[in-house]
């Protein structure tokens, strides 16, 4: 598929994720569902959407007549700086986060069916591209998209947060599904019950994740008596979009107080948090920032590293950066002494792999001391050369270092790791590290590579170089089903594109082909309403298609589907 320097600009873990779009696989009733989709919400939109969306629509190439093409997106988003890739639904919250870091949207393939109209729990390209694609023409919203990213892909998860989100994935994957049986959604949907009945303390993902909800998603603009839609998930819901404007959805002012409030993608929102600009979103986000272990690091973040089990980065005060799977932390009341990681690790200096210390090296883990030198009359990371012949501390020499907390290196130095005049590692041979009668490091494990820093001011979900770390996200393993028509479906699919293609002809359908359409598929309300739009005015075969529109058989929510489209 032809994309976009962005695109193709992204990190190769990230690429695993995308797929192609394979535009073949909409059929004319799914053009038709995206026609009915977007002419009620731009009829509807048109006086309670932000402007930005409205302005969006055209600046991004979104069309009423037909489902997006993803090259031709591309073409016009590389030119506000930014990319669009299909995925397969609901893809990790991290990586989603990522894609958004790097300016790009992810849009699911797949496109709502006929009995989900008016809302659907899975994503869909008319979430994705009509929701979310023409607000990012706003360039200050666009920043605010990009930064949230940022700061998300480096949120902490937890295991529970993984299991919800694949419950949630397996669910949205079913619903999808018109062959479903109403047994296998009951199962999972009582999982889902299961694990929210027993949830864990929410990690900051969980808080990230409600406040991507209640702004990105749902969030709502202007004043609280007087607010405009921006969040997506509202700007492609036909249904959610009128509830969210009535008197029973209660209106709050956004604040950082929205990342206590859960949500259920299953149900309409009760509540919705309005924000009186875009750039305040960013003052909530700052605020929310300064309370994760990106920013606070110490005891908190490297517990937060050890609890996801799973790749993280601890930043010292050098501004060493180290990579992997934290398991251990020995603290002396507030102050943190030594770290450890087990497995595949990587030492790194802004997020580039320092040489000779990636993964390959330190592959079965790394540990460090942290802290500060006894008698040392400034940070190490500022200690020059001359200061360490000082301390008696030379190359080539077996040196004896001791921490402020008591723990002790007793090696040969065999070489300093410098950048931009700050001490990074020291390299030892012969090496014994003890603290407290516990011994940390021993001769016959190698080189011990200390990392220098008294502090450490950062820790954060994910490596700081994944090319140099080539990391490898792993891709769900249950991807959306594929739905086989009968020929009757594929016959009336055909219909579809027929009745369509009148949009482009100065003829009209014959009365045959109305009747047709009639007696052999007197339910196919959209359909009719298709036909309805080419057809003469007064002709007797429009008299045909509100009789069958107005009198036939239909559920409430098929008559109500209809009501709306007749107007």
């Amino acid at each position: 598929m032809k994309t976009n320097p962005i695109i193709e600009s992204l990190p190769e873990h990230l690429k695993d994720f995308i797929i192609d779009q394979n535009y073949q696989q909409y059929t004319g009733r799914s053009q038709a569902v995206w026609r009915y989709v977007m002419r009620r919400n731009l009829d509807y939109l048109a006086d309670v959407a932000h402007q930005s969306y409205l302005d969006g629509l055209k600046k991004t190439g979104i069309s009423i007549d037909r489902i997006p093409s993803l090259e031709d997106m591309n073409d016009i988003l590389s030119q506000i700086g930014w990319g669009a890739v299909c995925v397969d639904g609901f893809i990790p919250p991290a990586a989603f986060m990522e894609f958004q870091k790097h300016n790009v949207l992810v849009i699911a393939a797949d496109i709502r069916s006929i009995d989900q109209l008016e809302y659907t729990p899975a994503p869909d390209i008319v979430h994705e591209a009509a929701g979310h694609a023409p607000i990012i023409a706003d360039k200050e919203y666009a920043e605010y998209l990009r930064k949230f990213g940022d700061i998300g892909s480096k949120a902490f998860s937890s295991t529970y947060d993984y299991e919800l989100y694949e419950a949630i994935r397996h669910l949205s994957i079913l619903k999808a599904d018109p062959n479903t049986k109403a047994k296998d959604i009951k199962t999972a949907e009582d999982a889902i019950i299961e694990l929210e009945a027993n949830p864990s303390p929410p990690s900051e993902m969980a808080f990230i994740r409600n406040l991507h909800w209640w702004t990105v998603e749902y969030g709502l603009i202007g004043s609280v008596q007087d607010p405009k839609i921006y969040g997506a998930g509202l700007l492609s819901s036909i249904g959610e979009s009128v509830w969210a404007m009535s008197q029973k959805v209660k209106k709050i002012p956004y604040s950082l107080e929205a990342m206590d409030y859960s949500f259920d993608i299953t149900k309409p929102q009760p509540q919705l948090f309005v924000t009186p600009d875009f750039n305040h979103l960013n003052t909530v986000l700052d605020e929310f920032t300064a309370t994760m272990s990106l920013k606070i690091g110490g005891i908190q973040g490297i517990n937060k590293a050890i609890e996801s089990k799973d790749l993280a980065t601890a930043v010292l005060r050098s501004g060493l950066q180290v990579s992997g799977v934290f398991t251990n932390l020995i603290a002396e009341g507030a102050h943190i002494v030594y770290i450890q990681t087990n497995g595949p690790s990587m030492l790194s200096y802004q997020y580039k792999v320092l040489e000779g210390h990636g993964k390959e090296y330190h592959e079965h883990g790394y540990g460090t001391a942290v802290g500060k030198l006894k008698g040392a009359l400034k940070p190490m990371r500022l200690l020059e050369e001359s200061d360490l012949r000082n301390m008696d501390i030379i190359i080539g020499k077996d040196c004896r270092l001791e921490f402020d907390s008591g723990l002790k290196v007793n090696g040969r130095l065999m070489s300093t790791t410098r950048k931009n005049n700050k001490l990074l590692i020291m390299s030892f041979e012969d090496c014994t590290v003890e603290y407290k009668e516990q011994v940390l490091f021993q001769p016959d494990w190698g080189i011990y590579n200390m990392g220098i820093g008294e502090q450490i001011p950062s820790v954060f979900a994910g490596v700081a170089d994944a090319a140099g770390y080539q990391l490898k996200l792993e891709t769900p393993s249950e991807v959306t089903h594929k739905i086989n028509y009968s020929e009757k479906e594929k016959y009336l699919f055909q219909l579809y594109d027929q009745i369509n293609s009148f949009s482009t002809s100065s003829s009209r359908p014959s009365d045959i082909l109305i009747d047709e359409i009639l007696r052999k598929y007197p339910k196919e309300w959209l359909l009719q309403l298709e036909a309805l739009y080419q057809i003469e005015k007064g002709s007797s075969s429009e008299k045909k298609l509100l009789e069958s529109l107005n009198n036939g058989d239909y559920s409430d929510e098929e008559s109500k589907l209809i009501e709306l489209g007749l107007t």
